[in-house]
Order: structure tokens, then C-alpha cells, then sequence
């Protein structure tokens, strides 16, 4: 297998209302890239939580729960207390960490919350509601237009229990299956596998972001000559049962 990223350079900054299909596929033209069957699409959240007006711009009043998290972190609570309203709860305030598990499940730093490029008027960007429900769309939109049947992912940058440094994962997934599945299949020594499960889905995000980078303003890049198993999608099965998290 033979794997290639192409990053979708020159797209426009995204505002709220602007339809991502029609600039990820002017950006297609603009790089003189065709779609093939089978491309995964990684599309950053960033530019999702735009397009869906989800970048707020005034911070709400602080809690006395934000106030105490504040003190505990170091962060200004009406920063704090935006977390909170994202977040189903909170696992662990110390200085300058504020982790905690978000309406949609994610375990991360601040929610997902981003304000680093956010546009030219500043702000919080909140993730998306339903990033599944984003990456259908793209899908959906994608084969209307290109009339192509492509996977699309959702990424975003998150940290990881027990290592140092960024990756990107997957928030959204369609028309793919997220894990790779081994468990039962044997080694060529004759070993049957019995814990191992890929999380491809996130594998194909972080692999996207050596393309697009933080800073080069790409936020879209397609991935070809993976083979995954075609799937309804979703990121369910990414997410640890909190009972089995002992990472908690």
C-alpha cells in the first residue's frame, strides 16, 4: 500500500454561512486535483466551527465554579466559565491545565475551545455541535458535485495521556469505519491478535497535518491509496467507555 496527503492550498478565510463543499471543490480546481473513489477528506474543524457560526466573541459572566477553577489554573474566569458551559465535567484543574469531558465526549484541554486564528475579529472558536453530522454533509455535498464517493474526517488537535507533544484526531468521520479491527486475525507466526484495534480514523488526521500545519492556512487535505472498510462513519467508537478510562 502506498499512501500520498495532498494539501488543498488558497482557500479563503471562512466565515460564518459560507458553504464548505463549494470552497473545498473550488479549491480542488484551484490545485488541479481530481477526487478518486475511496479519498478520505480531512477537513479541519476550525473551518467547520466557522462556516456554523461557532465562534463567539464576549465571554460569559464567571461562575463561583469558574471563579474556583480559575484560581486553580490560572486562567480568567470568563474564559474558565465558557469551558464549563461546553463541558459534560471536569477531570483535573491544576496550574495551566484544564481538562475536562465535553458535551460530545471528547476528553481534552479547555474543551476544544481554540483562539488562535479565529479570524479578523478575534474570539473563541467552540467546536462543532455534531462533527459527524458535518463530515456527512462534506460527503454528501462531495458527491453531488465531484460525484466521487469519498470518506470525510473532521481533525483537531489534541493531547494524549502518557506522551508529550500535539496530534491531530478525528471529532467527525464518514463513510468510513473508524477502527481497524485485528483482534482474532493471526501473526505470521501463527499469534491470534486479541488487543489490537487501530484508530485509523485518527491516524489519517494526524498524517493530514504534517500538509497542513498550523500555520500554512490549509484546512483541508486529501488522503489517497489508503484502503479502509467503507462504513456509515461516526466517531463513537473512538471514544473510551468512561468505566474503562484509566486514564481518568
Amino acid at each position: 500500500m502506498s499512501v500520498s496527503v495532498i494539501p488543498l492550498r488558497g482557500m479563503p478565510e471562512v466565515v460564518a454561512g459560507d458553504d464548505l463543499v463549494a470552497l473545498i471543490d473550488a479549491a480542488l480546481t484551484g490545485n488541479d486535483v481530481e477526487l478518486d473513489d475511496a479519498d478520505v477528506v480531512v477537513v479541519a474543524s476550525k473551518v467547520v466551527s466557522k462556516a456554523e457560526a461557532r465562534r463567539v466573541t464576549v465571554d460569559p459572566a464567571p461562575s463561583a465554579r469558574a471563579e474556583e477553577l480559575a484560581r486553580a489554573c490560572g486562567f480568567d474566569a470568563r474564559q474558565v466559565e465558557l469551558i464549563l458551559t461546553e463541558s459534560r465535567a471536569v477531570l483535573r484543574a491544576a496550574p495551566g491545565v484544564l481538562v475536562v469531558e465535553t458535551r460530545h465526549g471528547f476528553v481534552c484541554a479547555n474543551a476544544g475551545i481554540d483562539r488562535s486564528n479565529t479570524g479578523p475579529d478575534g474570539g473563541a472558536l467552540l467546536l462543532p455541535l455534531d462533527s459527524d453530522a458535518s463530515a456527512r454533509d462534506i460527503q454528501a455535498g462531495l458527491l453531488a458535485r465531484r460525484r466521487r464517493d469519498v470518506a470525510v474526517l473532521v481533525s483537531d488537535t489534541f493531547g494524549r495521556p502518557f506522551r508529550h507533544g500535539l496530534v491531530n484526531v478525528a471529532l467527525g468521520v464518514a463513510g468510513m469505519r473508524a477502527i481497524r479491527d485485528y483482534r482474532g486475525d493471526s501473526d505470521p507466526a501463527g499469534y491470534t491478535l486479541r488487543g489490537t484495534e487501530l484508530a485509523v480514523a485518527d491516524e489519517l488526521c494526524s498524517a493530514s497535518e504534517l500538509v497542513m500545519n498550523k500555520l500554512d492556512r490549509v484546512p483541508v487535505a486529501i488522503v489517497r491509496g489508503y484502503v479502509y472498510a467503507r462504513d456509515a462513519g461516526g466517531v463513537a467508537p473512538l471514544l473510551r467507555d468512561p468505566a474503562r478510562d484509566y486514564f481518568r
